[in-house]
């Protein structure tokens, strides 16, 4: 049974890990241009250049990460700016994404 846990754990790890070939001494140096980008930076990175219609910086931030890790880093930077933009704004979360969608209130 934990064996099967492991396995489960090891793909999951594997997944949002963002270059499998990686040493992990390399991670913990100090040289920053060598670290691995983590799902929120190339999350940010993503729909900034989305915003800026920059396919360049799209394309690379795309590569960074595995789609199913962009897609959950997006997810949650979504979240976060609504509930910004709702304390922002004094509005519940519900209203500010409706709006910001151009929907109507509901």
């Amino acid at each position: 049974m934990w064996g099967r846990v492991r396995k489960a754990g090891a793909r999951l790890r594997q997944a949002f890990r963002t270059d499998p070939d990686i040493d992990r001494d390399m991670v913990r140096t100090k040289d920053r241009d060598r670290r691995p980008h983590n799902l929120f930076e190339a999350a940010a990175v993503y729909v900034s250049a989305c915003a800026e219609d920059d396919q360049d910086q799209i394309d690379e931030a795309s590569g960074w990460v595995s789609p199913e890790a962009l897609s959950f880093g997006v997810n949650e930077l979504a979240c976060r700016a609504v509930i910004a933009l709702a304390r922002e704004r004094d509005e519940s979360p519900q209203t500010v994404a409706r709006s910001l969608l151009g929907l109507p209130a509901s």
